[in-house]
């Protein structure tokens, strides 16, 4: 079974991101077609042939089902493949596992609008505002219940590698990219995410396909980025 798979700018579509990892993490056979950021109008205006999707991921089953939701698609990817663990096999992880997945997928506002993922560049100080620092607060929050919760041993949340690290990994590039204050056991989840080879895959990708977007650059103080 290969699925087709949208996507977005690979340096700066964190929803992107979280989709083609559940493909490239559990090896799923999947076709791409990328949408341009750069240009004019809406997105469904470029994918017509995955109506009703107006968003980037979506992915189209082998049977033709569109399914333009990241989270539904990990949902349907699990359900379709349940010998992958893409939820973790455990109850009591798999339940932390979606509880996890969910908010991540609804909250986190003032983290997504201040520091946009952009791969391309790392600052030196992004003076984060209170309300990034609480959001900031919130995930070690969260990271720590998840892996006391499901007894996780490793650097996955609940256990093996999971669709709740895949939901992740674009904060590990924010963290990275704006880098922003965490402690000690977080910033570890985070190079985690770093040093992953198929996160690194994605950002070598970002950094030598399509233009640089401007509105998506920050008036901060630039570093390298860290390894």
């Amino acid at each position: 079974m290969t699925y087709d798979l949208v996507l977005g700018d690979y340096a700066y579509s964190s929803w992107s991101l979280r989709g083609w990892l559940l493909f490239e993490k559990f090896d799923i056979p999947h076709r791409v077609t990328m949408v341009d950021f750069s240009k004019g109008g809406s997105l469904a205006e470029q994918m017509p042939d995955f109506a009703p999707a107006k968003t980037v991921p979506t992915m189209r089953t082998e049977d033709g089902v569109v399914v333009p939701d990241s989270a539904a698609m990990a949902e349907e990817l699990a359900s379709r493949h349940p010998d992958l663990n893409i939820w973790p096999k455990d109850p009591n992880a798999r339940a932390v596992a979606r509880v996890l997945v969910s908010e991540m997928h609804s909250g986190f506002a003032s983290l997504r609008n201040d520091c946009p993922m952009n791969l391309r560049v790392s600052y030196q100080d992004s003076k984060p505002s209170d309300a990034v620092l609480a959001d900031l607060k919130r995930l070690e929050d969260i990271w720590a219940w998840a892996r006391k919760a499901s007894n996780a041993q490793g650097p996955w949340l609940c256990g093996a590698y999971s669709a709740a690290d895949a939901f992740f990994a674009p904060v590990a590039a924010r963290v990275a990219g704006y880098n922003l204050p965490m402690g000690k056991e977080a910033m570890d989840y985070v190079n985690a995410h770093l040093n992953d080879p198929a996160f690194q895959k994605w950002r070598a990708i970002g950094l030598t396909t399509g233009p640089e977007l401007p509105w998506y650059q920050k008036d901060y103080p630039q570093r390298d980025w860290p390894v």
